[in-house]
């Protein structure tokens, strides 16, 4: 029996330190997005701020995508689902989000869009045969209390009623999320997943041009500071936050993947804490917290398994499919 190469332990170490950094990367960058689109929208509505954030990463994405030579000439389903991908989520969801923040606060949003990562988590069981492990579905739920427990705590912070329309948005931004990923996954099993997110980025800018009118108007009568944050928006949530989520896609499953962006908005309460004084409430820290633990919740593995059989799977989950 030939013993373990001593650089397969390695080469392991260091596709779990790369996936971790992926993850950590998209968490910051996202969470980021949050404060940023807040500072932007008084001065360009929601459909005009997705078309510039858009046409800024398509740019970004596309050096990436140049930059690492591999492209694969896509079949007929593969371009169905880049599509779907590119409008859904990189198109639906960037201006449902801007829109709803017009309206809601940041905790509510962020409450309300996060019903995303459940969705996934049981669309990636039903229809890319991923299952929903127990902790996984724990984890879900405890982390999902965590998020109602934060937007309570933001919108009686400020004493606003909800706006049904932001929260229509929200829903929207929501089920868009949720239908990019799951279509996402299936086109980054074979394509290199710098084309798939260059190409979803490119075909969402291209949904998003009736906008281009409203774009150019707002930004000739924008600050700088505002213009920057587009600017800012499609080189780090989009181009960079994309991409690193693609990779971590690639390695994880897009179940337990998404119940990681359940620390979006705790992340998003200290940003606004730093660049706009805006200090949590004792509720949305409890929030804060119980979303972490449910993120270590959905990270547990069934303790049913052997050694060996959760050895295997630690490995796979860390190594391209």
């Amino acid at each position: 029996m030939n013993s373990p190469s001593p650089a397969a332990p390695q080469a392991t170490r260091r596709s779990r330190a790369l996936l971790a950094i992926a993850i950590v990367v998209t968490l910051l960058a996202w969470a980021s997005a949050f404060v940023v689109i807040r500072g932007v929208a008084p001065h360009v509505p929601g459909g005009a701020l997705a078309l510039g954030r858009l046409m800024v990463g398509t740019v970004a994405l596309g050096v990436i995508a140049l930059a690492q030579r591999a492209w694969l000439r896509p079949t007929r389903r593969e371009w169905i689902q880049v599509a779907v991908y590119g409008v859904a989520w990189f198109g639906a969801y960037n201006v449902a989000l801007n829109l709803a923040e017009h309206s809601l606060d940041a905790g509510t949003t962020a409450m309300i869009v996060n019903i995303g990562p459940i969705l996934i988590a049981l669309g990636a069981g039903a229809f890319l045969g991923e299952g929903i492990p127990r902790w996984l579905a724990i984890g879900a739920a405890v982390a999902f209390l965590g998020v109602v427990l934060i937007g309570l705590a933001t919108s009686l912070a400020n004493a606003r009623g909800i706006d049904p329309i932001g929260v229509i948005w929200s829903l929207v931004a929501a089920v868009t999320y949720a239908t990019g990923v799951l279509v996402q996954k299936p086109a980054i099993r074979r394509l290199p997943a710098a084309q798939v997110t260059f190409l979803g980025c490119l075909i969402g800018m291209l949904a998003c041009l009736p906008f281009l009118g409203q774009l150019i108007s707002s930004l000739a009568t924008a600050p700088v500071s505002a213009i920057l944050g587009v600017v800012y928006l499609g080189i780090v949530p989009t181009a960079l936050g994309f991409s690193a989520w693609a990779y971590a896609l690639q390695r994880t499953p897009a179940g337990r993947l998404s119940v990681s962006t359940y620390i979006v908005p705790p992340l998003a309460i200290v940003l606004g804490v730093i660049f706009f004084g805006e200090i949590p409430v004792p509720l949305a820290i409890v929030g804060g917290v119980i979303c972490l633990i449910g993120v270590a919740l959905s990270r547990r593995r069934e303790l049913a398994r052997s050694p060996r059989a959760q050895a295997v799977t630690s490995v796979g989950e860390n190594l391209p499919e």
